[in-house]
Order: structure tokens, then sequence, then C-alpha cells
């Protein structure tokens, strides 16, 4: 098996929601398409007739309340997930149909939601997200240009028959959970600096670059929580759910006194706040997707308020997370379409879980445990948005499983880990085989559990 060589930056992406795989992917798609059609040719540019962007899968059974059409506009009008302000996406959004043009330099395209269309959901593709980019040919026949994309959760892409961009070794190869493990003790070296010290080799960049880039991320998470603390209303879309996160602070805060049900009501409140942010469109951070992007910030928040974690734990702890992320994305998936909400919400706690034991001074074996614990729960969770936005039962589902994260590393830290029977690594194999086997209607489709029966009622 290949090692892993994943930047902790592919993982965490900063970007608007509400969907990794229905808005920062097809968005970086989008944006690899314009890059490449603004370098063809004068000649072949002279034959194009017009663009066209198909979505199968997913993408099109939920596309529309995922928000998609408009962060493809987006990509190929030349924005990028990381600096496209939240307004100009709302702008596509309440005029989709407006003509706007694609740049080309010796060609501008018009450009509209009528331009990108939903195809079948169950297709032949080997992606269930996939994208097919055209610029068709004046004459009607074969396309000037023609991209297939593969949107694999949380913001990566995947282009058919194209190299893989050439990086670094890793100096501290791992697969599995064994392995790390086992390099963990043979080299005396934490998570964290097997983490710190691989993102080096592989990127080129330096310690202090990759710990500037984890204090952006760390920062773009807590403010998506004071954001969401901050407001109140109806989230965007038909549903009318109205935003919870400031009410769960207020009462939390109303208690005379700190009490497990106080600090659960916080824990909460923090992941209601970025999960109703990412379901508003605004930026977050994916964690290891935008469906599950309130987990983590909120963990990170209750590290340094409620258990006074000082910042470099809570920086190294984000990094032993990144562990854990690879380990599901590199053996399994992190994609609802894929693998259901097991594969987002589900490695999100795993990843939380790990974060807070990593930086409470835990050795490897309970934050392995304490990762374990979290997905173990998870097994079997599918995805199924209500009318196909990620707010029911997605928002709820984020402040559910950040106190299960916590409570994994709570049971992990109290239980010697020579009891544990069941390890991070079978846990993963667990859930792509579970995932293999659920049916494609509870996987981010709308098509089975609470999105039929709501709409049903």
């Amino acid at each position: 098996m290949s090692a892993i060589d994943l930047s902790v930056f592919d993982l965490f992406k900063i970007g608007p929601g509400p969907s990794s795989s229905h808005t920062i992917g097809p968005m970086l798609a989008a944006g690899d398409f314009l890059r490449v059609a603004r370098g063809l040719p004068s000649d072949a540019l002279a034959r194009v007739a017009g663009v066209e962007v198909r979505l199968f899968g997913s993408l099109s059974a939920t596309g529309r309340g995922h928000g998609t059409v408009r962060t493809v506009l987006a990509g190929l009008l030349g924005r990028a997930p990381e600096d496209c302000p939240p307004e100009f996406l709302e702008d596509l959004g309440r005029d989709p149909f407006a003509e706007r043009h694609v740049d080309l330099g010796a060609l501008r395209l018009p450009v509209s939601a009528r331009n990108v269309f939903f195809d079948a959901v169950v297709h032949s593709y080997a992606c269930p997200n996939t994208l097919i980019m055209r610029l068709l040919a004046s004459d009607g026949g074969e396309p000037v240009l023609e991209r297939e994309y593969a949107s694999l959760g949380g913001g990566f892409i995947q282009t058919r028959d194209q190299p893989t961009p050439t990086r670094g070794a890793p100096v501290h190869p791992y697969a599995t959970m064994r392995e790390l493990r086992a390099l963990a003790a043979r080299t005396g070296l934490p998570l964290h600096r097997i983490v710190l010290e691989n993102e080096t080799a592989i990127t080129g960049a330096d310690e202090a670059e990759i710990y500037a880039g984890v204090d952006t991320i760390l920062r773009v998470m807590d403010e998506s929580v004071s954001a969401g603390l901050a407001v109140e209303g109806a989230l965007p879309g038909p549903i009318g759910l109205q935003r919870k996160a400031r009410h769960l602070l207020e009462r939390a805060q109303s208690l005379c006194q700190p009490t497990h049900e106080s600090g659960i009501g916080l824990m909460c409140a923090y992941a209601f706040a970025a999960a109703e942010e990412n379901a508003a469109g605004h930026i977050i951070v994916t964690a290891p997707t935008c469906g599950s992007a309130g987990i983590i910030p909120a963990i990170a928040r209750v590290m340094r308020t409620r258990l006074g974690l000082p910042e470099q734990g809570v920086r190294d702890g984000l990094l032993a997370a990144a562990a854990v992320g690879f380990l599901a994305k590199h053996n399994a998936t992190i994609a609802g379409a894929e693998g259901g909400c097991q594969a987002e919400i589900g490695v999100a706690a795993a990843m939380a879980a790990a974060m807070v034991a990593h930086a409470a001074g835990s050795p490897v074996e309970v934050t392995e445990n304490a990762a374990e614990t979290a997905l173990e729960q998870h097994l079997g969770l599918t995805c199924d948005p209500v009318g196909g936005y990620v707010q029911i039962p997605c928002i709820e589902r984020n402040a559910m499983s950040v106190v299960k994260a916590y409570t994994a590393f709570v049971i992990a830290s109290d239980v010697a880990p020579t009891k544990y029977k069941v390890g991070l690594d079978q846990a993963i194999e667990t859930m792509l085989v579970t995932g293999r086997d659920m049916n494609c209607k509870y996987k981010e489709t709308a098509e089975g559990g609470l999105a039929v029966v709501v709409a049903r009622c």
C-alpha cells in the first residue's frame, strides 16, 4: 500500500459552504477548466460556441439545495474558494440566469445557470459525484475541450487521465494506524511531529510556514463560530429552519455555575454556530468536509476555554487530527456520496477526539482509542439531507457528534489501552465496507430516510 502523501492543507480548506463535494470541489473543478481553456490556441478558441457543465450523481440529485450552480459559475468566472466573497455567491444565487461572461482572453463566453445541466443520478462514471465540462464547437461536432472531474469530498477533485502533481516523499511513511503507531514507538516522536516533518518533506514548506497556515485555519474556524453565535433568523432555502446557536449559548451562560449541562450546552452552541454558517453558504473550513465543519471548531473553542489548554496544544492537536483524517481519506472515504454521513460526521468526530486527546498530552495509543471510539459510534450513519439542504439533520448532527467526540476522549483517557479490542484501522475498514453496502439513496441524494419522510409529512 502506498504511503500517505496528503498535505494538512489538502484536508483543511477554506471556502464557502454548504457542501465541500457540491461547492468547493465544483468551484475548484471549474477554475481548473478555466485555466485549461485559457491555454488553448487561438484557432481552437475561434471554433468555440459556448460552455456546458453536466452534473451527475448526488451533484445532480441535491445540487440545487447545495448551491452547486452558483459555485460552478463562480469558478468559471475566475473565483477561488478561499477568497470568494459570500456576497459574490449570494448575487449569483439571487439571479442565476443573468448573463455573465467567462474571460478566455481572446474570447468572452456568455454563461449562466442555463449552461449547467442536472444529469443522471445513477450513472456509469467511476466517482458518484462527477462533473463533465465542455467547450462546445460552433459546427456542432466534437467539443473543442472536454474535461471529466470527480468531486471526492472534502474539496478534493480528480481529473480523469491527468497525471498527479509530483510531490516530495514523506520522511515518515505510513499508510495505516498500525504503521503510524509503530513509527511513533520507533522514533519517539509525537503524532504532531510526524505530521509536521512529513508536511515539510511533501510540500517543501518550513515549520514556520506550516504553523502560520495552521493558525490561519484555526482563526477561520473560530471566526465561523463567532459569526454563527452573533446572528439569529432563518437559514436560506424553503425549509425555514431557524438558527439556534445564539439561543443555546444564552441558555448555557444563564446557568448559575459551570456544570456538565452548561459545558454540553456551550459545546453544542459552538458546533451549531459553525454548522449554521456553513448552511448559510458562508466561509468555513472543511474539517474534513463542509457538512461536518462545526465539530473541530467547537472542540477547539472548548479546549481553549473550558479546558484551558495552551494555543500550542491546540495547534499540535489539529496536526494530530489531520493524521486521523489522512487515514480515513487514504483507506476509505470522507465523502457522503460514497460512504454516507459516517464518512463525514463520523470522521470529523474521530479527528476531534484525537485532537483533544493529543493536546491533553495523551500517548498515541490513547489518541488512537479516542478516535476509534468516536468513529465506531457513527458507523452506518446515513446522509439524507431534507430538501437537499445541509440543514436537517446535518446541523444538529454536528452538535451531537462533538459531544460524542469529547465523550470518546474521556472514555479513552480513563480506560487502559490494553483493554481496547478494536483499532482505528478496523473501524475505518468497517466504514468503507458499510459505505459500499449502503443503498445510494442514503448517500447524499435526498432520496431516502428523513429527506423522504419529512417531505411526505
